[in-house]
């Protein structure tokens, strides 16, 4: 080894050792006579000394000499610091140099390599491996390494099996785009790299395997934003031989598992609300349940009293602001332009006041009474000194504005804390899902998810009221997970596909292979897959999964780094078929 010890492992007790460091130069701080070299690695700091009282006097020239992040091996004995830094674990002790050796020079950095950076996003993107070097980067990756470990070590020990998938499989139309990969020995054909290891996890439980896992890399063609990548990864697991509860309590145990053993939190019982429920009290499926601002629905206190914005709308409902009745007229403004952004899409925004001396001033007065309005603080158990919000349109759009608004309100109020972790399960979602361009029904998940078993006689002629046997876990209003119970009948599963609009021949074609195992004794299975990218993140307190994976792309979906995608030669197009209009 080039090294002794590493550079965050010296301690006062070490003094008088002969040791060897390497590592990058942090820092270098030049007196005159004196000089300090903060050398670093990935164990932490430690500083050198080169004294021209006591050192030859080339090897003080030398230190002088070197620059940020120039690749060192430095050997001396370690001596006790006179002015000791208690913000480093080494900073009771310093090297005292008496060999040097410059193992690289480095070019001046385009950003300062310290927790605290000069670097914009793109230009550390653009060199990720210096940024990789920065202390906190290099932590969410050690962070992501045992969440990875401590994952298999919980599903090892509850008997899973951890069983690699194929990357190149079958294109199917459902769900998000495909990445394509061309066949060069199949002319005009095409792989595509796995969404979700779906099918092939189902298979092995018509395999007999019972348990299986495998934290695997998937990959979407769709549009980016903070928690979404082109390629991602999974914690993918399925069950044979199981129900809902027995899904959850096993996956629930493992959240509950990672907590403990990561963050030291003891988790209470995951509570389960059904998806309308959330829907109708909180606009969203991953409701964050660390604050309360429950909605309440207006309608029949509202309506027919000639205000046509509340008359006319489908729902009129809002949340109480617990505290807020003392906002100014510019708060408020603030809060109405917040909703009209087209991200949020409300055309406006109503409010009434609960003032502390118990008047009541809403932005309606003149459509309603006093009386009206008591109803109103009746309706949200309002006290004095409380602000009501009010949206009002068309039902899902509505829900979904004040969703936001209402997480707006948390974070303005600091009821979103960090260090508060509230999880929950949201269950009996709908099957499908109606979409007026195609006028045909989607799966609201996928088209292998089981209807409840009390609904699977209204698949043919009520198909719109199906409930799933579906869940989705989410923590703090992050989705971190979700899966089903798997149609494991062929018969049930061509209904599926009936309902969805394929032909025979297409669900045939796409999926005969699956079909066709469930004619040969497939259990009864379910399973789930978690964002894993996205569950780091949340143990690391961020928003973004971004700095949670080595080497990621950005919003438009390259990695500036290598400058990919690029285009490819001509010679490569034509080995693989591949002509185009479009290809320079």
């Amino acid at each position: 080894m080039l090294r002794t010890h590493t550079c965050g492992e010296l301690r006062i007790e070490d003094k008088g050792q002969q040791v060897t460091l390497c590592g990058w130069v942090q820092r270098l701080r030049d007196k005159g006579g004196v000089v300090w070299i903060d050398l670093r690695d990935k164990y932490g700091i430690t500083q050198l000394l080169f004294d021209e009282g006591s050192s030859p006097k080339e090897l003080v020239e030398l230190a002088k000499g070197v620059g940020r992040e120039f690749v060192l091996s430095a050997s001396g004995v370690v001596i006790e610091r006179l002015s000791k830094n208690d913000r480093l674990p080494t900073g009771d002790i310093e090297i005292k140099v008496e060999k040097l050796q410059v193992l690289n020079s480095s070019k001046v950095p385009p950003f300062i390599i310290e927790d605290e950076t000069d670097g914009g996003e793109e230009l550390r993107m653009k060199y990720r491996y210096l940024d990789l070097r920065r202390g906190p980067v290099r932590g969410n990756l050690e962070l992501r390494h045992l969440v990875n470990r401590k994952t298999r070590e919980y599903l090892d020990n509850n008997g899973f099996t951890d069983i690699e998938t194929p990357c190149l499989i079958k294109s199917t139309p459902e769900g998000a785009r495909d990445f394509l990969v061309p066949s060069r020995m199949n002319p005009g054909e095409f792989y595509a790299l796995p969404q979700s290891p779906q099918t092939f996890k189902q298979l092995l439980m018509v395999s007999g395997f019972d348990r299986y896992y495998q934290i695997v890399r998937c990959f979407r063609d769709e549009d980016l934003r903070a928690d979404r990548q082109p390629e991602f990864t999974q914690i993918d697991c399925e069950m044979s031989f199981v129900e809902q509860p027995d899904v959850l309590q096993m996956f629930e145990g493992l959240v509950k598992f990672l907590y403990k053993e990561i963050k030291g939190i003891e988790l209470d019982d995951f509570p389960k609300i059904s998806f309308e429920e959330a829907m109708k009290r909180y606009g969203s499926d991953k409701p964050d349940l660390r604050f309360e601002m429950k909605f309440v629905e207006l309608n029949d206190l509202t309506q027919g009293k000639g205000f046509s914005v509340f008359d006319s709308a489908e729902l009129v409902v809002g949340i109480n602001a617990t505290g807020c009745g003392g906002y100014s007229r510019k708060q408020i403004d603030e809060l109405t332009d917040f909703v009209k952004k087209p991200q949020i899409g409300a055309k406006g925004l109503v409010y009434l006041k609960y003032n502390e001396d118990g008047s009541l001033k809403s932005s309606v007065d003149k459509f309603y009474s006093g009386e009206d309005l008591k109803a109103w603080v009746k309706a949200f158990e309002a006290q004095p000194g409380d602000l009501i919000l009010i949206l009002a349109g068309e039902k899902s759009q509505t829900r979904k504005a004040l969703s936001e608004l209402r997480l707006e309100m948390g974070s303005r109020l600091n009821l979103r804390k960090e260090n508060e972790v509230r999880a929950l399960w949201v269950v009996d979602f709908p099957l499908l899902e109606w979409d007026e361009e195609t006028r045909r029904y989607h799966a609201m998940h996928h088209p292998f998810t089981s209807p409840k078993p009390e609904d699977i006689s209204k698949l043919k002629h009520d198909p719109a009221s199906v409930k799933a046997s579906a869940y989705d876990m989410v923590i703090n209003g992050v989705e971190v997970g979700g899966g089903s119970i798997r149609i494991h009948d062929r018969s049930l599963q061509s209904a599926m596909f009936d309902v969805l609009g394929f032909t025979k021949e297409e669900a045939e074609t796409q999926f005969g292979f699956l079909m066709g195992a469930f004619e040969f004794g497939a259990p009864p299975h379910g399973g789930i897959a978690f964002g894993f990218d996205r569950l780091c993140a949340l143990f690391g307190g961020q928003d973004s999964i971004r700095d949670f994976i080595a080497f990621p792309k950005n919003t438009s979906g390259r990695d500036v780094m290598i400058d990919t995608p690029s285009p490819i030669d001509r010679h490569q197009l034509d080995e693989l078929y591949i002509t185009s209009k479009h290809i320079p």
